[in-house]
């Protein structure tokens, strides 16, 4: 019996010390991870990065993790000569595959969320226009117009859509003056617009978007997903 309990002391001994070297090699990782992390064509501001799963150990012996668990945030992105701020985004890696040490990060499958807020929006959408949110769906979008001399602000409701899987249209339901030559050309003129986004991380492709209070909320899947290498 005493052989016994010394026998379990000592498993509970090497479990524990397992276990911490197990989760000591995870804090080392995620932060070589988040380091290395890079968004094509686009600067980003901080990433945390959160690998799922245990034992880690075994997964990186693999060379493949569970899951792992990505925000990147202020994502500088440019397209077609405009620039568009991504406020955040938090995206879940399936089946990452390592190589070279961490420096090449791929994952199989992504799904995620990513956020522009209503003042980042603002400034990619022209000059003396304001974007807000409108409630139920829809954004309130405050522009100026000139006629016949004087200067005018209209705010109208709109819709905002993706087309071509990569391009946020804001478009507005009515417009003051509809029907009246030349004057709602000249409100949407200042009202209506078109922002590709670009800089996501290879493999990311935009599926749907809905404004929120918070900003517009886009969620984005992919295969084989490359965050680093």
């Amino acid at each position: 019996m005493r052989a016994l309990r010394i026998l379990l002391v000592f498993v509970v001994i090497l479990g524990g010390v397992f276990i911490a070297v197990d989760r000591a090699a995870v804090y080392f990782a995620e932060s070589l991870v988040a380091d290395r992390v890079k968004v094509s064509g686009a600067e980003i501001g901080s990433t945390d990065v959160s690998i799922k799963g245990f034992p880690f150990l075994t997964q990186v012996a693999g060379s493949e993790l569970d899951e792992v668990d990505v925000k990147i945030s202020g994502i500088e992105t440019s397209a077609n000569g405009r620039s568009l701020r991504i406020n955040r985004m938090n995206a879940e890696l399936h089946q990452v595959r390592l190589t070279n040490g961490f420096s090449g990060v791929t994952a199989a499958r992504a799904t995620g969320t990513a956020v522009v807020s209503y003042e980042d929006l603002t400034k990619a959408a022209g000059e003396d226009v304001a974007i807000e949110y409108g409630a139920n769906g829809k954004v309130k979008v405050t522009g100026a117009v000139t006629l016949l001399g004087r200067t005018i602000s209209r705010s109208v409701l709109s819709t905002v859509s993706l087309t071509d899987g990569h391009t946020v249209r804001v478009h507005a339901d009515k417009v003051p003056g509809e029907g009246i030559p030349g004057l709602e050309r000249m409100v949407r003129e200042r009202t209506d617009f078109e922002r590709e986004i670009g800089g996501l991380p290879n493999g990311l492709k935009l599926e749907t978007i809905r404004p929120t209070a918070a900003g517009l909320e886009i969620s984005v899947t992919g295969t084989d997903v490359a965050l680093a290498g």
